[in-house]
């Protein structure tokens, strides 16, 4: 009898320790689940922006061959593109306050599908003002490199440098550390270029120039894009349009 009630007071408590742990286990999956959907959040901020570009693309496919234009908003913000460089075919990809992990993380979709003769990037600048280290964005930017070189072992890749906005002049011995670290590791490399606006936007007394900001400071108006093209220009070749 006594063995009986043994056997029966075991049974509950197990049966007890087996709802707690299942109740550990839902919770535990539970709280697994919401850190993954917070880190996703986090990795995926720029995904609506991205799904545009590749809805876009689905009703009608970009040519091949161009040059493509991809990074943050100095990009993104260039509504002249088309007129402003004229004869060139060019696919702009730019991202609002994309930064240049945000790039890598997004290559396989926002920058090898195009096949460009040639990638033009302005990023880094959103790295510096949210405090990556200029080390930082030498380190994604070679991840970018390596990324694109797997598909890509060949196509020119050129670097923009970070820009002298007013509204950022604090910032500027950072930008231009972190300019001065990738301009180095570029030249090592073949087949990537450095295009250095840096110099072009400062007076001649070294302050940021006024006349090439839109109201915010930060991003070019008409005349810091046209700057930009004069600077860049060399690097894009012949124009590829008929008649131009």
């Amino acid at each position: 009898m006594k063995n009986t009630m043994e056997r029966h007071r075991l049974i509950k408590v197990l049966s007890i320790a087996g709802r707690c742990a299942n109740a550990l286990l839902v919770a535990a999956l539970l709280f697994s689940h919401l850190a993954h959907a917070q880190t996703t959040t986090v990795q995926h901020n720029f995904e609506d922006q991205v799904r545009r570009y590749e809805a876009a693309d689905s009703s009608n496919a970009p040519p091949k061959n161009a040059i493509l234009l991809a990074g943050d908003s100095q990009f993104y913000r260039w509504k002249t593109v088309a007129e402003d460089l004229a004869g060139y075919t060019v696919v702009n990809r730019g991202v609002d306050g994309f930064q240049t992990s945000d790039l890598v993380y997004f290559t396989d979709r926002l920058v090898l599908p195009y096949h460009a003769r040639l990638i033009v990037l302005h990023v880094g600048g959103n790295d510096v003002h949210g405090g990556k280290t200029p080390g930082q964005v030498l380190a994604d930017f070679q991840a970018f490199v390596a990324k694109v070189r797997v598909v890509q072992p060949t196509v020119p890749i050129a670097f923009s440098s970070l820009t002298p906005g007013p509204a950022r002049w604090e910032e500027f011995d950072r930008r231009k550390e972190a300019n001065r670290v990738i301009k180095e590791y570029i030249a090592t490399q073949p087949g990537l270029m450095f295009i250095d606006l840096w110099d072009a936007m400062l007076t001649p007394d070294g302050k940021p120039r006024e006349d090439l900001w839109v109201a915010d400071r930060i991003h070019p108006n008409h005349a810091g894009y046209l700057l930009r093209v004069k600077i860049m220009r060399p690097l894009l070749g012949e124009p590829d349009k008929k008649g131009r």
